[in-house]
């Protein structure tokens, strides 16, 4: 189990971390053009704060455990993403995109398994 623990954080670590950097570096109307239209409900300084928070997950998921230097940011990562992935939701429902949705249900049930997993059994 721990090595599947292992995959599902690496698996959401390059999601996140695409996901981060392409909202970090890309100008909001780009973002939308590319089929984010989501972010036309938010102002940049958001979306930029959403690829940061992103990014930061990304890193908490990997860099504390095989740098031996406070694991519990591993399920601490992983039930921050779980709560941007519910306001995700919550966001695509009030625009009326529901098969976002979808997306968004996969990455939380992975971030979720995450974080039951390495606040739980496995613990690093």
């Amino acid at each position: 189990m721990n090595l599947v623990l292992w995959i599902i954080a690496g698996l959401l670590a390059v999601v996140f971390l695409g996901a981060g950097v392409m909202k970090v570096l890309q100008p909001k109307e780009k973002l939308a053009e590319s089929g984010l239209a989501w972010t036309e409900s938010f102002s940049t300084g958001t979306i930029k704060l959403i690829g940061v928070l992103e990014i930061l997950a990304a890193i908490g998921l990997i860099l504390p455990p095989l740098l031996d230097i406070a694991p519990v940011f591993v399920p601490l990562a992983a039930v921050g993403l779980v709560l941007m992935m519910i306001a995700a939701a919550v966001t695509h429902g009030r625009r009326k995109e529901y098969p976002m949705i979808a997306g968004n249900v996969v990455l939380l049930l992975l971030a979720a398994v995450v974080a039951w997993g390495r606040f739980g059994p496995y613990a690093f």
